[in-house]
C-alpha cells in the first residue's frame, strides 16, 4: 500500500524540481558559445561606432560657434558696426561660446575613444593622436573663448569702463574678436596635425578601408597648409581658399563610416 504513495510523492517532487540535469546540460550545449574572436570583433565594432557618434556630434556642433556666430557678428574693417552687432546679439554670441566649449569637451572624449580603438594597431601612433588631437588644441580653444568674453564685456557699458571713449571700446572689442579668429587659426594647425597619426592608424588597422586613411592625410595637409597661409601669407588666402575647402572635407567620410559601418575586422586580426 505504501509503494503507490511513494511513487506519487516522487513524481510530484520531480515536477517541482524542474528539468533533469541531462536536460539542463542539453540546453547549455544548444546555446551558441561566443568565441574569443567574436567577442573581440564585437568590442572593436562597439568602440568604433561610439567614436563615430562622438565625431558626428562634434561635426554638428563645431561650425555654429566657429563659423556661423563669427560671421554674423564681425563686420570686416568696421569696429563700430561690429560692436553694435555684439550688443544686439549677446545671446547668440554666448550660445556660440557654449558650442565651442561643448565642441572641445566632445573632442577630448572622441580622442580617448579613438585611442582605445587604435592602441592595439600601433600604440605610439595612438599616443601621438591623443597629444595632437587633445593635449594641445583643446587648451588653445578653451583659452580662446576668453577673447569673445572680453569683447562682450567691452561693449556691455559697465561702469568700470567709463574711462574709455566709446570708439576706443569698440576698437578693443573688434580687436578681441580678431584675436579669437586667429586663435582658431592657431588651433587649426593641430587639427591638421592630428589627422596624420589618425590617417596612418586607419591605413594600418585592417578593419577600416585604407582609402579613408589616405583621405585623412589629404585633409590634414589641407588644414595645415591653410593655417600656414592665414598666419604667414594672408595675401594668398583668396586664391588658396578655393582649393583648400574641397580637400578639407576629405575628413568627412571617416565620420559616417565609423557611425554607420563601425569597424570590420577579420577574425584572425581580431584574435591577434
Amino acid at each position: 500500500m505504501d509503494a503507490p504513495r511513494t511513487a506519487c510523492k516522487l513524481a510530484r517532487l520531480r515536477s517541482h524540481t524542474g528539468p533533469s540535469e541531462n536536460a539542463v546540460h542539453r540546453g547549455r550545449r544548444d546555446r551558441p558559445i561566443r568565441t574569443r574572436e567574436e567577442e573581440a570583433m564585437t568590442t572593436i565594432q562597439r568602440q568604433a561606432r561610439f567614436a563615430g557618434l562622438l565625431y558626428f556630434l562634434l561635426a554638428l556642433i563645431a561650425p555654429f560657434g566657429i563659423l556661423y556666430v563669427q560671421g554674423r557678428v564681425m563686420v570686416a574693417g568696421d569696429a563700430a558696426a561690429t560692436a553694435e552687432r555684439l550688443r544686439a546679439s549677446e545671446g547668440l554670441v554666448r550660445l556660440g561660446i557654449g558650442s565651442e566649449l561643448a565642441h572641445q569637451a566632445i573632442a577630448v572624449f572622441l580622442v580617448l575613444a579613438l585611442y582605445r580603438l587604435f592602441k592595439p594597431v600601433h600604440e605610439s601612433l595612438a599616443r601621438h593622436l591623443v597629444a595632437l588631437g587633445a593635449l594641445v588644441s583643446v587648451p588653445i580653444m578653451f583659452v580662446n573663448v576668453l577673447n569673445e568674453l572680453a569683447a562682450l564685456i567691452l561693449v556691455s557699458g559697465a561702469g568700470f569702463l567709463s574711462g574709455f571713449e566709446s570708439a576706443q571700446l569698440d576698437a578693443l572689442a573688434y580687436l578681441f574678436l580678431k584675436l579669437h579668429g586667429h586663435g582658431i587659426d592657431v588651433a587649426s594647425v593641430f587639427w591638421g596635425l592630428w589627422l596624420f597619426p589618425f590617417g596612418l592608424l586607419v591605413v594600418r588597422s585592417r578593419f577600416i578601408p585604407r582609402v579613408l586613411g589616405y583621405l585623412l592625410l589629404v585633409a590634414g595637409s589641407a588644414y595645415l597648409f591653410g593655417a600656414f597661409v592665414i598666419l604667414v601669407l594672408p595675401s594668398w588666402l583668396p586664391v588658396v581658399s578655393k582649393f583648400l575647402l574641397p580637400l578639407e572635407i576629405c575628413e568627412i567620410p571617416i565620420i559616417f563610416w565609423l557611425l554607420i559601418r563601425g569597424a570590420r575586422p577579420r577574425a584572425a586580426d581580431a584574435a591577434a
